[in-house]
């Protein structure tokens, strides 16, 4: 069983809702990643998802955005990122990490390369944003490595597609709660939670919700109908500017700690 599937099975058993934290790989501190990424396992973080910084990440809004261009002005790639994993391994051989980002910097690597370093590196999953289902055979090796592929679906997303989502679903399936870019303002969960609901009855992985949840509020209102909540850009924000290890650190575990204790008390 993979980490992540059974960092699942703990929850589905505990009766927990899963805390999925996102944060840009380099930022703010390249130096400082690994002492960030253990910050959130310690704040309660059940699943780490690392985003690979790019130069045109689509998908994102401009928090995260800016994010990446941080990262990238400090020289963060693809390498360093996989290095990045393997030394939070060294101390945590439990959390699951999925790497969020694009095709281009996998592709550039080699998918057969890549699917072996982050396999030895201790990388769990990725999640491709620009290569849907329909395109998705490039990524075989990764797959075929053990890397598990987490699809997307969305408001948008037609019936019979999203029964192909549901059973080709690993890992986890990430719900985008509505139309629009990673960290915007609107977030109506009373819409969302019998879509989801839908698909956790047709999907045989669990479903995360994410994009637009901002805070305990609203990660406690999704923990009602959904396996786990994903939360980036509010994340990300609140880290920009940290320089400090020890700053960065207490700002990640005083930004999870309420959220964390929201969907235990759901």
């Amino acid at each position: 069983m993979s980490r992540i599937d059974h960092r699942f099975a703990q929850l589905k058993a505990a009766g927990r809702t899963g805390l999925i934290p996102f944060v840009t790989a380099g930022d703010p501190s390249p130096q400082h990643a690994v002492a960030l990424m253990h910050a959130l396992v310690a704040a309660g973080a059940d699943v780490i998802e690392l985003g690979v910084p790019f130069s045109d990440p689509m998908a994102d809004g401009p928090v995260i955005q800016h994010a990446s261009e941080r990262a990238i002005e400090h020289g963060v790639g693809l390498v360093d990122v996989l290095g990045y994993v393997a030394e939070f391994r060294q101390r945590d051989a439990d959390t699951p990490v999925v790497l969020m980002g694009y095709l281009n910097p996998i592709e550039i690597h080699g998918y057969a390369r890549f699917a072996a370093e982050a396999v030895r590196a201790g990388v769990d999953g990725v999640l491709v944003v620009d290569c849907p289902l329909e395109e998705s055979a490039v990524l075989q090796p990764l797959r075929d490595a053990g890397l598990q592929q987490i699809l997307l679906a969305a408001p948008t997303t037609a019936p019979g597609r999203m029964v192909e989502l549901c059973g080709s679903a690993q890992g986890f399936l990430y719900y985008v709660s509505f139309a629009g870019i990673t960290g915007a303002a609107r977030l109506s969960t009373s819409d969302i939670a019998q879509r989801v609901a839908d698909i956790r009855a047709k999907s045989k992985a669990p479903v995360a919700v994410g994009f637009g949840v901002r805070d305990a509020q609203t990660a406690k209102a999704i923990a009602g109908f959904a396996d786990a909540v994903v939360i980036g850009s509010a994340l990300v924000e609140r880290l920009a500017g940290a320089e400090h290890v020890e700053d960065i650190t207490a700002r990640a575990s005083a930004f999870l700690a309420p959220i964390r204790a929201a969907l235990d008390a759901h």
